[in-house]
């Protein structure tokens, strides 16, 4: 076989120039297929980026709009407090004790030895029942407050942020409420005497006069 020889310039030069064009026009056409497949994978990249972008839009704006559970230590606390104090309303603390005790021993060292028996079984027993229903009523007051103020926490949150308590929050505060009532109501019967009335002193001289 021989070997062809190379095209030289005036090989070229030789050539028609229909194939010349139609040489330049398929490089041409080369190179735009090049920048079309150049472009097209730019294209698709960025329409990946788009949609990147937008899951993660749609996950932030999931989460700002899902309600926000807070850890609940603070009014969890003061939940269990409410509860405390409305149960401690209806049993009685050492305070009140204290306070009825003390009254007592007031109400003896006042009582003259002329009173009436009246007169003594209202300073030395009467005022100190009375004092005991107080002290009561008052933490039953507190455990009614502090349950209200847990329960309507979430109302006076943070603007702009939908905070919720967790259930057992809520519960064990409705709790303290209900107990806190009940030992207000059976603290204001306790010293308006509904439940139990005044000891009364028999009266006397009637039994003397009658064996005379």
């Amino acid at each position: 076989m021989t070997a062809t020889p190379p095209a030289t310039k005036s090989d070229e030069a030789a050539a028609p120039e229909g194939e010349l064009k139609k040489t330049d026009q398929a490089e041409k056409a080369e190179e735009i297929a090049d920048q079309d497949v150049t472009d097209a994978d730019a294209d698709v990249d960025s329409i990946d980026d788009s949609i990147d972008e937008g899951d993660d839009e749609d996950d932030d704006a999931a989460d700002d709009d899902a309600p926000r559970v807070s850890s609940g230590v603070g009014t969890g606390a003061a939940a269990v407090v409410s509860t405390v104090l409305g149960f401690a309303a209806l049993t009685g603390t050492w305070t009140s004790r204290v306070a009825a005790e003390r009254q007592t021993l007031i109400g003896q060292l006042t009582t003259a030895q002329t009173s009436t028996p009246a007169e003594q079984v209202a300073a030395i027993y009467g005022d100190a029942w009375h004092l005991t229903a107080l002290v009561n009523g008052g933490f039953a007051l507190l455990a009614l407050v502090v349950g209200v103020v847990v329960l309507a926490r979430p109302a006076f949150g943070t603007p702009g942020s939908s905070s919720t308590q967790a259930g057992w929050v809520r519960s064990v505060a409705w709790a303290g409420v209900a107990l806190g009532v009940l030992g207000m109501i059976i603290s204001a019967g306790m010293y308006l005497d509904l439940f139990a009335s005044m000891p009364t002193p028999p009266a006397t001289g009637a039994g003397a006069g009658a064996g005379q």
